[in-house]
């Protein structure tokens, strides 16, 4: 990744912090799973060595870890609301569907050889056509749990770095002819309203169904996209520099050239933003009339 995309993109959760409690909270299910596997066979008369349900947990919890950077990225992608999820809820049951069969396909192949390395045949009793039913009512529970689980943290998130929403209008007063550019944005953070002005939005930045809004070292995601936000605000004040950035220009400090034709503009706080080869051009004519 280059290092302007990372310099510029909002804090969150780190995603090797976030595969680590999946980690530990998969491996806490699976032995107290095999744990119950053992307590439950020997309530039947069987018995049955710790080792084999240890192999069937973690053959799953390996699969579903694989998987899930891939389901992270299909959440932020396709993210669910009130007015989407009956369009993409078809797409999700699709994808409940695909990542069953990948899991149990993969489960299985790591559980023959798990067992083969030990010395022993791992037998499934079940055809593989009842086992991937079987597997499968079971998978869509675990699939649309991890999704629902997904978009509660990016809600939270959200919440917790408020949300953005446009004012067209001052509040006091009607005005006296239709008012075109925002001036100003009203952020909603853990339950406070705050007006935030539209001169002190620092950039822009494309993330999914939101544009987050960076002013003082925070972003605040407004339900948008990045054209619609683009038509609202002021062109002598605003410029798209990136097909996911846009820019006040009073806050841009230099504009440096990379290879490729493509550029990187520094911000007078030190952020550094991508300027794609298509917007570098005019974003250099602005600035050598005197707008930067």
């Amino acid at each position: 990744m280059d290092d302007s995309m990372a310099n510029a993109s909002p804090a969150r959760w780190h995603p090797a912090t976030r595969f680590m409690v999946w980690l530990a909270i998969l491996i806490v299910t699976a032995v107290a799973n095999a744990l119950l596997e053992v307590m439950d066979a020997q309530r039947r008369g069987n018995e049955l060595e710790l080792w084999q349900p240890m192999v069937w947990e973690l053959s799953s919890v390996a699969m579903i870890l694989l998987t899930l950077p891939l389901l992270w990225r299909g959440c932020q992608r396709w993210p669910l609301h009130a007015d989407t999820w009956r369009r993409r809820l078809p797409v999700y049951l699709l994808a409940s569907v695909v990542w069953s069969l990948v899991h149990v396909a993969g489960m299985m192949v790591l559980r023959h050889l798990a067992y083969a390395t030990l010395g022993y045949h791992y037998q499934d009793d079940a055809g593989w056509l009842a086992r991937m039913l079987y597997e499968y009512l079971k998978d869509v529970r675990a699939f649309f749990s991890f999704v629902a689980i997904e978009h509660f943290f990016s809600w939270f998130g959200r919440r917790r770095r408020g949300e953005a929403h446009l004012l067209a209008a001052p509040e006091d007063g009607a005005p006296t002819e239709r008012v075109e550019r925002p001036e100003r944005f009203l952020v909603r953070k853990l339950g406070r309203d705050f007006l935030v002005a539209t001169a002190d939005i620092e950039y822009a930045q494309a993330a999914g169904n939101y544009v987050n809004l960076r002013v003082r070292g925070h972003d605040y995601p407004l339900r948008s996209t990045m054209a619609a936000l683009e038509a609202r605000l002021d062109p002598q004040l605003f410029a798209r520099i990136h097909r996911s950035y846009l820019v006040n220009m009073a806050r841009v400090d230099s504009i440096e050239p990379l290879e490729a034709g493509e550029g990187r503009v520094h911000l007078r706080d030190g952020t550094r933003v991508p300027c794609s080869r298509r917007y570098l051009p005019p974003l250099r004519a602005r600035a050598s009339q005197g707008v930067v």
